[in-house]
């Protein structure tokens, strides 16, 4: 790819793997390597683009998973009042 290419790769990254299409913006190698591909007409092997998007400037990223029916209030609460008990409550003991 030349410089070019690469910077308009950037811009087409930054946008997210929505808006080319992706059910999400999660980008993955496989993914990357079909936008290539179909924008640059340039192949590479999918091993390839994780080397070729840490040259870019980009590195791997690992999605938080966290439940559906997480309650960050309930969470908080427990971090206040609970957790303190807890901790006490072990020291104590030692």
């Amino acid at each position: 790819m030349t410089k070019k290419q690469k910077d308009q790769l950037a811009k087409i990254l930054l946008r997210g793997a929505g808006a080319s299409g992706y059910a999400n913006d999660l980008w993955t190698c496989p993914r990357v390597l079909e936008v290539i591909q179909k924008r640059f007409g340039v192949t590479y092997h999918v091993d390839y683009v994780g080397t070729l998007l840490h040259k870019l400037g980009w590195s791997v990223q690992k999605p938080e998973h966290r439940a559906r029916e997480r309650d960050e209030a309930e969470i908080q609460r427990w971090r206040r009042e609970e957790w303190p008990r807890i901790k006490k409550g072990a020291r104590a003991k030692s």
